[in-house]
């Protein structure tokens, strides 16, 4: 089920957060938070492709119909939903999210829908005729956070590695 990719608050990142304040540099924390962005941004967009690449078959039209009522693609709005914020302070790390409030209000569950695989709607929005659509393949939030997030984990480690050296 979607929710939102986060590293934070582990030991180290508190300790770099703490040198980093008393070093006083914006700059160097503003090139850590790039540098930690730039580090979440290859979930970001696997996250992004993964949604674009999910199939919805239809079962196929039985009557003829008019076109679409809407012109919304809904891949496209659930991939611009997919973000990255980066913290520091308290507790400083990365997260890749859906934001939700992105979203127009009826699409607001749908990325869960279509990963659990079962997207079920009313037909051109009657809601006395429903149909059913398979979302293949299913799980594209879990697989590809699964995939992604040792490399992103690697990146972070890379750069607080990196930062550590410079403060010393």
């Amino acid at each position: 089920m979607p929710s939102s990719v986060q590293i934070l608050g582990t030991g180290q990142l508190v300790d770099l957060s703490r040198r980093l304040r008393r070093a006083g540099g914006p700059r160097l924390r503003q090139n850590v938070s790039r540098r930690i962005r730039r580090a979440a941004e290859p979930l970001q967009k696997d996250l992004q492709r993964s949604i674009q690449s999910v199939s919805l078959p239809g079962s196929g039209r039985k009557v003829r119909g008019g076109p679409t009522p809407t012109t919304r693609p809904l891949r496209s709005t659930l991939a611009g939903a997919v973000r990255i914020s980066v913290r520091q302070g308290a507790s400083p790390g990365a997260r890749v999210w859906l934001d939700r409030s992105r979203l127009p209000a009826d699409l607001r569950n749908m990325p869960w829908v279509i990963e659990n695989g079962r997207v079920r709607h009313p037909v051109f929005g009657n809601r006395r005729r429903w149909a059913t659509q398979w979302a293949r393949p299913t799980g594209w939030w879990s697989r590809t956070v699964q995939a992604g997030l040792p490399k992103m984990r690697a990146e972070v480690e890379r750069v607080l590695g990196d930062v550590r050296r410079d403060l010393q």
